[in-house]
């Protein structure tokens, strides 16, 4: 009875981890690039069960030779073993701003590759987003809203000096007479990337290694300014999915309350009889 007991509240904490990442998704639908999560749900190890018996032998001292049958496995519960990010692109949007830009997805040689915005956080380290809402702060720099500079292809902060700019379809920001590559990174795997706030991504992993997106004959993209990708958030699928993990946190609510009235009637009623 108390394997059940374990089972049940292990399912009811696995639906409120579900249901924490979606809402989180939902807060963040309209948030620009913003790549939604998604729940990996599994079941612990499973157990086997045996029935142990025996048989006696006719023997003097009536030996008992202990043999067991196999009955067949049991799972313990479930638990969300990680969250995902969904890297598909989102929708573009207009919005008039010159510092809005949106990095499109063209042609890419992995089915599981990305590109990204190359961007400096506050400890001077490589991270990456798909967020182009960027801004100009007060010494002419291009940044995140967070004050993050925007690396162009050499690596180094991108300096606009105040001056309005332009930018090519190829991602080239054209600034009086100068002309400077905006850095976008690819990567063949974007399971190497792990969420950093702030809609950055930062690299994990040995194997893992991001490339300048220009240098490669097999992939083509664009950059669209005065446009902002949106989120990937499915807000009426997710909506229902959270629908789905508040009735099967309540189903799983039910069975622990029926094993807690089970447990009361042995321990207060039955005991009281015998």
């Amino acid at each position: 009875m108390l394997r059940g007991y374990y089972t049940a509240a292990s399912g009811m904490m696995a639906q409120q981890r579900r249901q924490d990442t979606l809402s989180n998704n939902i807060a963040n639908a309209q948030t620009p690039g913003y790549k939604q999560d998604q729940a990996t749900i599994r079941a612990f190890p499973e157990l086997l069960l045996q029935r142990m018996d025996g048989t006696t032998l006719p023997t003097t001292r009536n030996f008992r030779l202990r043999n067991g049958q196999n009955i067949g496995s049991i799972n313990t519960g479930a638990y969300v073993q990680e969250t995902i990010p969904d890297f598909a692109q989102g929708g573009l949007r207009e919005t008039g701003m010159t510092t809005d830009m949106a990095l499109v997805n063209g042609m890419l040689p992995d089915a599981d590759g990305g590109l990204f915005f190359v961007v400096q956080n506050a400890d001077g380290e490589e991270r990456y987003t798909r967020n182009g809402n960027f801004t100009v702060d007060g010494q002419g720099f291009l940044t995140t809203n967070q004050g993050y500079y925007v690396r162009n292809q050499a690596g180094e902060p991108i300096f606009t000096d105040g001056q309005a700019f332009t930018m090519t379809d190829d991602g080239v920001i054209q600034v009086g007479d100068q002309q400077i590559p905006l850095a976008v990174s690819y990567t063949a795997n974007t399971n190497d990337l792990i969420k950093d706030g702030q809609d950055l991504f930062a690299l994990t992993g040995e194997d893992g290694e991001m490339v300048d997106a220009r240098a490669m004959d097999n992939l083509s993209f664009a950059v669209q300014q005065r446009h902002l990708e949106n989120s990937n958030v499915d807000t009426v699928q997710t909506m229902t999915e959270m629908m789905q993990a508040y009735r099967l946190y309540e189903t799983n609510q039910r069975v622990l309350q029926a094993y807690d009235q089970s447990m009361d009637h042995a321990v207060n009623r039955i005991a009281r009889l015998t």
